[in-house]
């Protein structure tokens, strides 16, 4: 694909996310919160552009060359876009998304066939260097956010585990392993992406053909909700309630969600009780950005015949 092309996806994907109105527990277009404010994630989300696309070109100058994509340089890449989003902003508004984006963007260069994206993304993942992984380790730091690349031997916050890393061979894709079963972000990123793919791609391009942007983004992010306890909840209050939130989220999709006026004003409410409980899906929204994102990649085609 082109790689113009591609950086603009990502940003309308990171922008399209924020903006999902009401995209329950999380900043949206008439909620901030206390340290991040909705105009954050839209600064957030365009200063990603330039990088993204300087992935996807990455991808595609070595589409070819499979046995070079330890060359493309993704946790590298993953830390110049958090650098550039720290100039923007003061807080972590999107490493999860860079996180998720970046890989997608990569692979989005080098397809010839759409059928063969899961696949590529993960054949470039697994390429990828323990100097992504340390880099990675940097972007995390950056971002002020633990979790991911916390391990007994390898806690992202200790000086010595990016000497570890690199001493050990240990890459990118492996950190990241080692985290998938406590953190579905990294679940996601280890295992072709099942929820980008599977669940809320598929799903944002059939409800927005039907009804709307902004009502597949929220029934996109609901859907994933309901199948896929949310990990920065589970991380702050439990595994248990992370389930609850995720029982509820399924409660208001059988009454419809955002597509009918029960569940929107039952939506509604969930958002505020989200918010008063400081129920934060964030995982959620960055699936709902990487399922966005991959939705209008999808419509390559169609952008190339407007040409």
């Amino acid at each position: 694909m082109d790689p113009v092309f591609v950086g603009k996806c990502a940003q309308i994907a990171s922008v399209l996310e924020v903006s999902g109105h009401p995209k329950p527990g999380n900043v949206h277009r008439t909620q901030n919160f206390s340290d991040m404010v909705f105009e954050d994630f839209l600064l957030s989300g365009i200063a990603i552009g330039k990088t993204m696309e300087k992935t996807a070109k990455k991808g595609y100058d070595l589409r070819k060359n499979p046995e070079k994509w330890e060359n493309i340089g993704l946790g590298n890449l993953i830390l110049e876009a958090v650098t550039e989003t720290d100039r923007w902003v003061a807080n972590n508004t999107n490493l999860g998304i860079v996180m998720l984006l970046t890989p997608i963007c990569a692979a989005a260069g080098a397809i010839e066939n759409f059928n063969d994206f899961k696949d590529i993304i993960h054949k470039m993942m697994m390429s990828t260097t323990p100097q992504d992984a340390v880099h990675l380790y940097q972007a995390i730091n950056i971002a002020d956010a633990g979790g991911m690349g916390e391990q007994e031997e390898l806690d992202v916050s200790s000086n010595s585990s990016m000497k570890k890393l690199l001493d050990n061979d240990i890459n990118m894709f492996s950190v990241l392993e080692m985290s998938s079963k406590r953190d579905r972000l990294s679940y996601e990123l280890t295992n072709q992406m099942p929820v980008t793919f599977e669940i809320g791609f598929p799903l944002f391009d059939k409800i927005k053909s039907e009804y709307g942007i902004n009502q597949a983004t929220v029934q996109t992010f609901l859907t994933i909700l309901s199948k896929v306890p949310d990990t920065l909840i589970s991380r702050k209050y439990g595994e248990k309630k992370a389930k609850k939130v995720s029982r509820d989220a399924e409660s208001i999709l059988k009454k419809g969600g955002v597509l009918t006026d029960k569940g929107q004003e039952l939506l509604e409410k969930f958002d505020q009780h989200l918010i008063k409980n400081g129920l934060n899906p964030g995982t959620t929204a960055d699936f709902t950005a990487s399922s966005i994102m991959v939705a209008y990649l999808n419509s390559y085609n169609d952008y190339k015949n407007k040409l």
